[in-house]
């Protein structure tokens, strides 16, 4: 099979599907591998670099997705790249398509069968493709978190850990699956007073018993999250539905309430948000505030450190994409049901059921 992996396009994002081992195992399987001219530069990693490890270096990149038979990405496709599109083309990407309606629509017109990275899902409900980047925002959202509530960049002057004699900052964390998690460590790592917060009662509890006390577990009602809120200096958005459009679990009123100059990350952005005040920002650009308090709410956070993230996201990914090169799409899913349930369209069709319920009207046929 030929695999391209063409330079991402996205604003601010930096990293690369494929690092050089990833394409040298590719290569050394009899696949022959494409690489976009200068992909690797932001992570790293020269275009000598992809040679030595057996692939093919392309400056014209739509030679590259007009050869491939599998794109392999890190972000959504953008419109400008559209028009490479072709029947039965493979794509396996981050793709978070219940949010996007405009990229779902192109992908059934194109006829391609995407695979989504946030939508692989193993037997045991686990999102083997998604954890490693998930690992990698939560800790950056603490860090992020920390570095605006600093009050020339717009936050309330609060220093996370605090000093002795002066409390530390409360932070609030909404979901406690991997970016929770790891958000949470990070912040009590800085000593602040963390509250972390789901609806799954066998998390609060496993979480409860890894934190041994550093940090609080409230059950997520409406109530108990109105009232984390208003205490919060730092609220961090950590919610998934996997697939599906994200619920604004943080009311515009709840931020209202919040306090001046508080921060909110909104981590799952990328699906749409978990706060009703949020909208995409870029690391160009990482914030805004309404209501007094300060919105980070970039889409791609972990493209901020792209040399981690590409090498994390590679050793998660090629043994998927090896499996689908080696078998074709049909035996790879058919052997594998987490690559079956990561199936997003095929033949101008949705196949995941929580984008058809986002779009119902589109993929009929």
């Amino acid at each position: 099979m030929i695999v391209g992996v063409p330079r991402e396009i996205k604003e601010g994002e930096n990293r690369v599907a494929l690092n050089p081992a990833g394409a040298h195992i590719l290569t050394g399987s009899g696949h022959r591998v494409l690489v976009e001219a200068g992909a690797g530069e932001q992570s790293g990693i020269s275009d000598a670099e992809y040679r030595a490890g057996g692939a093919e270096v392309l400056r014209d990149v739509s030679r590259l997705w007009d050869l491939a038979d599998m794109i392999v990405k890190v972000k959504e496709p953008l419109p400008a790249e559209f028009g490479y599109f072709k029947p039965g083309q493979i794509l396996f990407t981050y793709l978070h398509l219940a949010s996007s309606k405009d990229v779902t629509k192109a992908l059934l017109k194109g006829g391609v069968t995407a695979i989504g990275y946030e939508t692989l899902e193993t037997s045991d409900h686990q999102l083997p493709l998604l954890v490693p980047m998930s690992e990698v925002a939560g800790k950056l959202a603490a860090q992020s978190g920390a570095i605006h509530l600093q009050k020339h960049n717009g936050g309330r002057g609060v220093l996370l850990g605090g000093v002795p004699g002066v409390a530390p900052a409360e932070v609030v964390i909404l979901g406690c699956g991997a970016v929770g998690l790891n958000a949470a460590k990070v912040a009590m790592g800085m000593g602040a007073h963390v509250t972390i917060m789901d609806i799954d009662h066998s998390r609060l509890k496993y979480l409860d018993d890894i934190v041994h006390g550093n940090a609080f577990t409230v059950f997520a009602d409406p109530l108990s999250i109105a009232h984390a809120a208003s205490y919060a200096d730092l609220l961090i958005g950590a919610v998934l539905r996997p697939g599906a459009r994200t619920p604004h679990l943080v009311t515009e009123a709840m931020v209202k309430a919040m306090k001046p100059g508080s921060v909110i990350v909104d981590v799952a952005i990328d699906q749409g948000g978990c706060v009703a005040t949020s909208k995409p920002t870029t690391h160009a650009k990482p914030t805004y505030i309404k209501h007094e308090v300060v919105h980070y709410c970039v889409t791609n956070i972990p493209s901020a450190v792209p040399r981690t993230s590409t090498f994390a996201l590679t050793n998660a990914t090629i043994s998927y994409v090896r499996s689908i090169a080696d078998l074709g799409i049909e035996e790879a899913a058919g052997r594998d049901p987490a690559i079956a349930r990561g199936l997003n369209t095929q033949d101008g069709k949705i196949i995941h059921p929580a984008v058809r319920e986002a779009f119902p009207a589109l993929g009929r046929k």
